[in-house]
């Protein structure tokens, strides 16, 4: 949810989903009025491109009920300081064929149709008739947006260009290009801060253009270079805030107005202690922007605090004027850890946590604690919930009149944007409007084919470090991991892990998807991490699927591994042939020699691991005393006679002397063999 965990995985999924957009209203503690429709500001959730997840909710306009209305809250709907608006804005779903996006100067959600060829649908909140069109397909959109006043449409479609078009409803018009300044740079994203003036946000610095309609043609006002990790825009304020440095918390402002760029001073973020072994770094998604009582802050959500004595959440407010250095204000003490969202509605931070699904209000303009350079805040009223809401089912009349469906509050996707708009992106697998398999395996080919350019990247880097290429070539940089790449990690944390605890899903439809995303990754030539594959193993297991994971062992389906080897033998009291399932593993491994004869061993399987070990030819370095250990526990004198007298035999070849030796610590086997035995069963030293 919101900053500390929304903004990471699911942005660039597709499927099947509905996507609405909701605003929330005002109420009062005595009288309930009619909801007010919101007219809140928000950035995108994705700055790059703006693409909004499958079925994301968008609520606009958080509206608080007013902290003076809420002393002794009865119980029942005023029991709510929050509650969501009436009126959702609905538009297509996404799918393999349709890209939805999220504009955030214009509040502007698009439907990209087959890249634009079969239509645009574009709508907003307060958009009474939606905007339609159509465009040329010219390969994936990855960002789209309007001019201020809808003038001039914007398509970003690769990472050096963008396209535009003069725009007339219903009427075609010729696009012209803009390819990015700078050398080798790459566009983060793009940012409208006029009808006719727009921002180029590129790894390697900023570009302030005009765009002049009337010659199809754009001209460059000016630039600035420095490395960008990535930026974040407030369109309120007109001021883009660029992440610099290698721990990405050296904030660089540039304010926008009137066809001028001014470079604000840059200031630092304190990161909070971290421990010797991670390296801290600042995250886009612990930071927002938003106006409080009509001045610019930058928020910073610093998740543990930097005295000794708390190890809360805060959220540190930086004043940043329009002129003069930017300044640390305030601290919102939130006193829980967790996972947070923020939004500010009428002047008032609302700070919600997912862990217990409530909201608190902070207002900066009361009185807090004053240590001489920061003020200390703490709740204003106690946590509550938001108003619970129904979701209205939009299409025709004969279907409107089907009830409503609860929204559910505080989702992990909620993602949360400013002034007062959050997104819940829920997934592509949810049963109440489950995705196809084919569309599944689209998602996930889309998903790793971003997933493996970066791995790529990643390698190219590498072995140009290692020659030492990154000397002679300055320019040469460590590729930036956008919010595309979603890892394996990624997808088994947030998405697979949760999709195979659902009780209610078909287990045959489960299993389907997990070899999917694993097909997916070999088809990329992406090397499937073991955990994967016991994700797998532990499902056919759970529903008794023996006969399929035998076959997938046995075609190679799931790929050798040590910890699926050591897993299969974990399993043999359920399915007993997967003892020698795992042992034919580790031999193809030829790497795990010592676990093939520690897995004998541990099965009293002792005159096998001798065999074992001298097939490879490693007998004469083996452990006397491991064999003779576990031949003893066996309890077979027979067996205990054949191993030891294999190693007298051993001891005889390599020492001439079948007597061990003291380094050996085979004393108590010695002795115990002459107890059984007797001493003239012991072998005599052979001379020639």
């Amino acid at each position: 949810m919101g900053p500390t965990a929304a903004r990471r995985c699911p942005f660039k999924r597709r499927g099947p989903q509905v996507t609405w957009w909701a605003g929330w209203g005002r109420g009062t503690r005595k009288r309930r009025p009619r909801r007010a429709q919101s007219s809140s500001r928000s950035r995108s959730h994705h700055h790059s491109s703006g693409r909004v997840p499958p079925r994301a909710p968008l609520h606009a306009g958080c509206r608080p009920r007013g902290p003076t209305a809420v002393a002794a809250p009865a119980m029942g709907e005023e029991d709510y300081y929050l509650e969501l608006c009436e009126r959702p804005v609905q538009f297509e779903k996404a799918n393999p064929v349709n890209c939805v996006f999220f504009d955030e100067a214009n509040k502007q959600v698009f439907a990209v149709r087959s890249g634009g060829a079969t239509g645009v649908v574009v709508k907003g909140p307060d958009d009474r008739n939606p905007i339609s069109f159509r465009m040329d397909d010219k390969g994936e959109v990855k960002c789209i947006k309007f001019s201020l006043e809808n003038k001039i449409l914007a398509v970003q479609r690769t990472s050096k260009t963008v396209d535009f078009c003069n725009f007339i409803p219903d009427n075609s018009q010729l696009e012209y290009t803009q390819e990015c300044k700078t050398k080798n740079a790459n566009i983060l994203g793009f940012c409208w801060t006029s009808s006719t003036e727009i921002v180029f946000i590129t790894d390697q610095g900023i570009e302030f253009y005009q765009v002049l309609p009337e010659k199809r043609s754009l001209k460059l006002l000016k630039s600035h270079n420095l490395n960008v990790n990535w930026y974040m825009y407030c369109p309120e304020s007109a001021v883009i805030l660029l992440s610099t440095t290698v721990l990405e918390n050296v904030l660089q402002p540039f304010h926008f107005r009137a066809g001028t760029m001014s470079k604000l001073p840059k200031f630092e973020i304190e990161l909070p202690a971290a421990p010797k072994s991670t390296k801290p770094s600042l995250s886009e998604r612990d930071i927002a922007m938003a106006t409080v009582y009509g001045q610019l802050y930058v928020l910073f959500l610093r998740h543990h605090s930097r005295t000794s004595n708390s190890t809360g959440a805060e959220v540190v407010l930086y004043h940043l004027p329009r002129e003069g250095a930017c300044k640390k204000m305030h601290i919102l003490k939130l006193n829980r850890t967790g996972k947070f969202a923020l939004n500010v509605v009428d002047n008032l931070v609302v700070v919600h946590h997912q862990d217990t699904e409530t909201s608190v209000i902070f207002d900066i303009k009361l009185r807090g604690e004053f240590d001489g350079s920061v003020t200390f805040h703490h709740p204003v009223l106690p946590a509550r919930s938001i108003q619970p809401y129904q979701i209205p089912i939009a299409g025709p009349a004969a279907v409107t009149s089907q009830s409503p469906v609860p929204c559910k509050l505080y989702s992990s996707s909620w993602i949360v944007f400013q002034p007062d708009i959050i997104i819940s992106a829920s997934q592509v697998l949810s049963e109440s409007d489950r995705a196809s398999l084919p569309v599944i395996a689209t998602v996930f080919d889309k998903l790793n084919h971003e997933y493996k350019k970066y791995l790529d990247a990643e390698q190219s880097y590498a072995m140009a470090v290692e020659a030492g290429q990154s000397r002679s070539s300055p320019l040469l940089k460590r590729p930036v991991r956008t919010q595309a790449v979603l890892d394996q990690s990624d997808v088994y944390t947030h998405v697979l892990s949760a999709f195979v605890e659902k009780k209610e899903m078909p287990h045959k439809f489960v299993i389907a998807v997990l070899m999917e995303y694993i097909r997916s990754l070999n088809q990329f030539q992406i090397a499937v991490q073991h955990y994967l594959h016991e994700l797998v193993i532990k499902t056919l297991v759970q529903h008794n699927h023996f006969y399929m994971l035998h076959q997938f062992l046995q075609y190679h389906v799931l790929s050798d591994s040590k910890p699926l080897a050591c897993l299969l033998l974990s399993l043999e009291s359920f399915y007993p042939p997967a003892h020698q399932l795992s042992l034919d593993m580790l031999k193809r491994l030829s790497t795990a020699n010592d676990e093939i004869v520690e897995v004998l061993l541990s099965k009293h399987q002792v005159l096998a691991a001798l065999r074992f070990i001298r097939g490879i030819g490693g007998h004469d370095n083996i452990s006397a005393r491991k064999f003779l250990d576990a031949a003893k526990q066996t309890e077979d004198n027979m067996l205990f006679y054949t191993i030891f007298r294999f190693f007298e035999q051993r001891n005889q070849r390599l020492r001439g002397s079948p007597n061990f030796t003291p380094g050996e610590h085979c004393e108590e086997h010695v002795a115990f063999f002459k107890q059984i035995f007797g001493d003239q069963a012991l072998m005599r030293p052979t001379t020639f």
